[in-house]
């Protein structure tokens, strides 16, 4: 699928292998949407998100079953969103610039826009913070020596039953849901949610790190909060279909995102990282690639380019903590790694260089992913609330078949 946003004439009638005067007369039949360019009237530029649709449309005449079972791997869009769009190496959220947002606005206030795409609406995060139930505060101290998203998972259960507005489905009690499941996670990451005034810094002072910090947590957590109909946002979309509570769908986003080959794949960058300072890069790439093996954190399919979150978020660690060696060395080693294999650092790698200049427990880099990504989870939730429909695809069964009589 292109990742363009706009095609001129030629470009246009070139992927759907039709003439120009064709493409004309499918935008007058309302096919394809068009725009002017500039002041000059005859020059027109042309929907991609419509080209492709025709596109899929063709390919699902000649083959459905190809195209239907394709389409669930990195293929042609399958539900509605308004939340993120992936376009040209960039991604918006309700069609602002995640990049900007990342840099001029609280996490709150982008929770907000996701939400209700109002960001007065971060006032929910202003309210007073309520005690945690009695049963939830004695199983805290028995979750010590677990990860911090074991420890995210294994609050939401309680919390969920002692939260007796947690099957009100309505938006304004789904947000509000949504914002103390926020605060529970932080909180359980050693937050003090509520004696400081944002996320990000309740955050740096559990963590026992300096106001430097906060920036970068805050940053950390805009780019992550969405990122269209990924693995974990596509499972929490099925469970909010079925009119599951936010709390279930979290559970949901979690779970997936925790698998190796989802936010789980910032383990494999730590695993890396420890090979290149206990040997040496080259000797590091060479044995993982006789393996088999994708260097971790290196090569994302929706930015040839270069992953924009890692950009903003590596220049950001060299802004605010300019004199730390590993974020230093994390630098040396992206571009020397890009050198030998010709892949731009993910948001993962940059996660674990910030886990690891900021001396975050372990797995704090994949809980930062979480907490963000929490805010999107809720917000696909809010949109299949409101959509109504169950998500039920159909299966191709390829078993044996039953005896004939």
């Amino acid at each position: 699928m292109s990742e363009k946003l706009y095609y001129d004439a030629k470009e246009a009638a070139e992927r759907l292998g039709v003439s120009v005067s064709t493409l004309y007369s499918y935008v007058s039949r309302g096919l394809v949407r068009s725009e002017a360019v500039g002041d000059d009237p005859r020059k027109r530029r042309y929907r991609a998100e419509d080209i492709e649709r025709l596109l899929a449309r063709k390919e699902g005449r000649r083959n459905p079953e190809h195209l239907a079972r394709e389409t669930l791997h990195w293929g042609m869009p399958v539900l509605p969103t308004a939340l993120t769009l992936i376009s040209e190496g960039s991604f918006y959220y309700r069609g602002q610039d995640v990049i900007q947002l990342a840099q001029r606005h609280h996490f709150e206030e982008v929770v907000a826009l996701l939400w209700a795409d109002n960001m007065a609406l971060s006032a929910l995060f202003e309210r007073e913070v309520p005690p945690s139930s009695p049963r939830l505060q004695a199983l805290m101290p028995h979750l010590d020596d677990l990860s911090p998203v074991d420890k995210m998972q294994a609050v939401l259960p309680l919390a969920a039953a002692d939260d007796f507005l947690a099957y009100n489905l309505q938006p304004d009690a789904v947000m509000q849901a949504g914002v103390r499941i926020i605060q529970l996670f932080t909180s359980v990451l050693g937050g003090a949610v509520g004696k400081v005034p944002t996320i990000a810094a309740a955050l740096a002072q559990g963590w026992g790190c300096d106001e430097s910090a906060v920036p970068l947590f805050n940053a950390a957590l805009i780019l992550c909060a969405d990122h269209e109909l990924n693995a974990s946002a596509f499972a929490a979309r099925v469970v909010a279909s079925a009119w599951s509570p936010p709390y279930a769908v979290v559970m949901a986003g979690l779970s997936a995102l925790r698998g190796a080959k989802h936010g789980g794949y910032t383990d494999r960058v730590e695993t890396f990282l420890n090979d290149v300072f206990a040997s040496d890069l080259r000797t590091t790439i060479t044995d993982w690639l006789r393996r088999g093996e994708r260097i971790p954190g290196f090569g994302h399919k929706l930015y040839p380019q270069g992953d924009p979150r890692a950009v903003l978020l590596m220049a950001l660690m060299e802004q605010c903590l300019p004199q730390n060696a590993i974020i230093t060395q994390g630098r040396e080693i992206a571009a020397a790694v890009q050198d030998y294999i010709g892949e731009a650092v993910t948001v993962d790698y940059a996660l674990v260089i910030l886990r690891r200049a900021l001396q975050l427990p372990n797995g704090g880099a994949l809980a930062l992913f979480a907490l963000g990504r929490t805010a999107g989870w809720i917000a696909h939730a809010l949109e299949a609330y409101e959509e109504n429909r169950l998500i039920r695809p159909r299966a191709r069964y390829i078993g044996a078949l039953p005896p004939e009589d």
